[in-house]
């Protein structure tokens, strides 16, 4: 069994209006040294494959058909075995 930990982010050039909204409402509760946030999104997905190459072979696939938009977005992923 793996577990595979999964980061979506935009990329750079993309503007990100929902870290925008969030580093607003940081900045309205004080916090007047965040100079910028970036939103994105995490996943845990447990697998079955025979060997960690494997598992990290179909967790890129899925990433790249579902998972992440490769247009706008970029995402990293770390295979444990668990």
């Amino acid at each position: 069994m793996w577990l595979a930990k999964v980061h979506v982010t935009l990329k750079p050039v993309v503007l990100d209006p929902q870290g925008q909204a969030v580093q607003g409402g940081l900045k309205q509760l004080g916090f007047d040294t965040v100079k910028s946030v970036r939103v994105g999104k995490y996943l845990e997905i447990k697998l079955d494959a025979p060997s960690r190459q494997e598992a990290e072979h179909l967790v890129n696939e899925m990433c790249v058909k579902l998972l992440a938009n490769p247009v706008i977005e970029d995402y990293r992923l770390e295979v444990t075995e668990s």
